[in-house]
């Protein structure tokens, strides 16, 4: 029976620090815009967020219980409700999915191990302009788009497109494989799987 009790206690705690990781505050800087009920848009930063909330700077103030949608650099869409007011804006409570919360959670990973090893914008190789900055990137159901490579890296790429597919999916750009890692204004960003050098990647990648 204590032994019983001492897992039952082991699980409860187990549970508890995986829905506290789920839901710790990650302090952060996004810039972004956001729509209130009236449909009236405004730009805003959040200044800290988890899976299920996020703390906006912005010149508008929100009611309480008003309904926000709003889009963030790296993080892309997310919907709201105001739960309470902060010094200079307010604070939301975040409607997701329980795997968009996982895609979040780990978006919010990526960006607090970005900012403790000072890589900012993850550029730690050399950008360069292709040869041929026009590609094709193909989405995993089978959807393909023409766009434009902004600038190239052994490591990464941004894109000028009119497409904003989900952070953390794979693509095909391309002969390459890579993993879209944030929205841009003008498109996307994304990391390829694996390091390539520059010839074989000019040859590639368009």
């Amino acid at each position: 029976m204590a032994h019983a009790t001492a897992l039952t206690y082991q699980t409860s705690e187990a549970a508890k620090r995986l829905d506290r990781r789920r839901h710790s505050r990650v302090p952060v800087n996004l810039l972004g815009r956001f729509m209130l009920e009236d449909r009236r848009e405004y730009p805003c930063q959040v200044i800290d967020m988890s899976p299920g909330g996020a703390a906006l700077v912005a010149p508008v103030s929100a009611r309480i219980g008003e309904r926000v949608i709003a889009y963030l650099d790296h993080i892309g869409r997310v919907e709201g409700e105001v739960v309470r007011e902060i010094e200079g804006g307010f604070a939301v409570r975040i409607n997701a999915t329980a795997r968009k919360r996982d895609k979040l959670a780990n978006v919010l990973t990526w960006l607090a191990n970005r900012d403790i090893l000072n890589l900012p914008e993850d550029r730690r190789h050399e950008r360069f302009t292709p040869k041929n900055p026009i590609t094709k990137i193909v989405l995993p159901d089978g959807r393909s788009y023409k766009c434009r490579l902004v600038d190239v890296s052994l490591s990464g790429a941004s894109l000028k497109t009119d497409v904003r597919p989900e952070l953390g999916i794979s693509i095909d750009i391309g002969k390459m494989r890579a993993r879209i890692v944030r929205h841009t204004e003008d498109g996307i960003a994304v990391e390829f799987a694996n390091i390539q050098n520059r010839d074989l990647l000019e040859r590639h990648i368009s």
